[in-house]
């Protein structure tokens, strides 16, 4: 019997690991079948760990299908940012009280990046800060501790802080061959049926499956 991709928690023996989708209640959250947070303190409170979320900016966090997240992530959305321009970055307005009359930027004053989106089949390690409007390709890596503050190619492998590439996991010849074939949109049936492709690390086979 296959894990059910609408079950919060698809491995009973497993109960620091969820599906996200089946958690998130903010709508501006977006999260692919069989996506997972592992935390053994509470993987089902994931959207604790993506912060200064407000609803009047409407940006977007957009987590593709098959991910595999480890515990501590952080996604800090775009309300975390101050504006720059002026004398002093520090948010009067927001104190309330006699301070609530001081200038407050328009959304368009604001250095706002955009959605967040992190692709299909990224593994992201422990204690990953994800800053606002990052990109992070299909089949990236994401080293544990790494703060990612621009974009991540697909499948890349990148570490640090600030994060950098440090290799690419394929040639260009099969990266373009692998985001061309897309496994993760197949339907289940046809996953199952090439797990062996899917996961050896002979790279010859996934190129024999029918597209």
């Amino acid at each position: 019997m296959r894990p059910e991709p609408n079950k919060v928690f698809p491995n009973p023996s497993i109960p620091s690991l969820c599906y996200i989708k089946n958690v998130v209640k903010n709508p501006n959250i977006i999260v692919g079948d069989y996506t997972y947070y592992d935390d053994k303190d509470g993987a089902e409170r994931f959207e604790e760990h993506v912060t200064h979320f407000y609803p009047f900016i409407g940006d977007k966090l957009i987590i593709g299908k098959f991910c595999a997240i480890a515990r501590g992530i952080e996604f800090i959305m775009n309300g975390a940012n101050h504006r720059m321009d002026g004398v002093s970055t520090y948010p009067f307005y927001i104190m309330g009280g006699d301070w609530g009359s001081a200038i407050a930027p328009v959304k368009d004053e604001l250095p706002l990046k955009g959605d967040t989106v992190v692709g299909n089949d990224v593994w992201i390690g422990q204690n990953v800060t994800v800053l606002p409007g990052v990109h992070i390709g299909d089949g990236a890596i994401i080293g544990a501790n790494s703060v990612v503050a621009k974009d991540i190619p697909p499948y890349c492998i990148a570490v640090g802080n600030p994060c950098r590439v440090i290799r690419k996991r394929f040639d260009d010849e099969l990266i373009d061959y692998l985001l061309e074939l897309k496994w993760w949109d197949w339907p289940i049936e046809k996953i199952e049926a090439n797990f062996k492709a899917l996961s050896s690390g002979d790279l010859s086979l996934i190129r024999k499956i029918d597209k």
